[in-house]
């Protein structure tokens, strides 16, 4: 589909710096031999809009043999968002859901009360050398859904909105943006997406949701003047008119927020919740480990360990 009309030919530029809130230098974590970049939560911002968790796995290469291997663990109160610039991972949870994820597509696992799930790449990709570069987020729940039975979602590279034009492709993910829906069923007001430009293209943020940011992953971008190297994070304040300019080599980048949540998140380990009472709960039911009848149960077809609480 081609680009808004209605968002073209008016571009305006933000007018100063000040209209960018936060600017977020990723933190590098080892989750276990492999390292990501966490831009979320960061000590100045926990969220962005529903977003609460921000990490960029890779670009990493693997030689034959060699994979990730993300043991089954446990989450409460959030949903968890997987999209792949390149490679695959192979997903399994305790629904009972086994789906293969490539560049392009979308897995929405939304936790509710408690899943468990593993992230491995297959046995198939390990048979030569393969690479990985992607994003995974977590989006912290309303109240209202935090104790709703754990769901997952699955859509294609074809069912996800593309917009083009103007030197410019933008994939939405989730949400709604520009004029366009995504397929995927949400419970609060979000948007999320893949956004490539070309060199010295424009992209005008949408201006209907209250908490926005970008994510550079590759190139540059300028914003008022100033240029933000691939690896940042900018926070924009709300209400504001901004639009990214793409640098000489171009750029891509994940564009986020949406409807800020009634009060702050507790994230301890894997578990969200608006209270601490809700994340004790969850850490006792995972210690006990009462995969038969407790709270938690393993993936079917990959239950044979897990990682136990910190």
């Amino acid at each position: 589909m081609s680009w808004n009309p209605a968002l073209e030919p008016q571009c305006p530029d933000a007018g100063g710096l000040d209209a960018i809130e936060t600017v977020i230098i990723p933190r590098a974590r080892d989750i276990g031999g492999f390292e990501v970049r966490r831009a979320l939560p960061a000590p100045r911002r926990q969220m962005v809009g529903p977003f609460i968790f921000f990490d960029q796995a890779g670009p990493a290469e693997f030689l034959t043999g060699q994979g990730i291997d993300v043991r089954p663990h446990p989450h409460i109160g959030l949903g968890t968002v997987t999209y792949l610039y390149e490679g695959e991972f192979e997903h399994r949870d305790s629904l009972g859901t086994h789906q293969m994820i490539y560049p392009g597509e979308v897995n929405w696992m939304v936790a509710g009360e408690g899943v468990t799930h593993s992230e491995r790449t297959s046995a198939a990709t390990r048979q030569g050398a393969s690479s990985l570069f992607g994003i995974q987020t977590w989006i912290a729940l309303p109240e209202s859904h935090e104790d709703a039975p754990a769901t997952f979602e699955h859509h294609g590279k074809e069912a996800l909105p593309l917009l083009e034009g103007e030197g410019k492709a933008a994939r939405l993910i989730l949400g709604t943006a520009w004029g366009e829906k995504a397929p995927a069923t949400l419970y609060s007001d979000t948007f999320y997406a893949d956004v490539v430009l070309q060199a010295g293209s424009k992209l005008p943020l949408p201006t209907d949701h209250e908490d926005r940011g970008i994510y550079v992953t590759q190139g540059a971008v300028e914003i008022a003047g100033e240029t933000f190297e691939a690896g940042r994070m900018m926070v924009f304040r709300p209400g504001d008119e901004i639009t990214v300019t793409a640098g000489p080599e171009g750029a891509r980048l994940m564009a986020l927020g949406g409807e800020t949540l009634n009060g702050p998140r507790y994230i301890w380990w894997n578990f969200v919740a608006s209270s601490r009472d809700r994340i004790e709960a969850a850490k006792a039911s995972w210690a006990a480990g009462d995969w038969q009848h407790g709270r938690f149960q393993l993936p079917p077809g990959d239950d044979q360990e897990f990682i136990p609480l910190p």
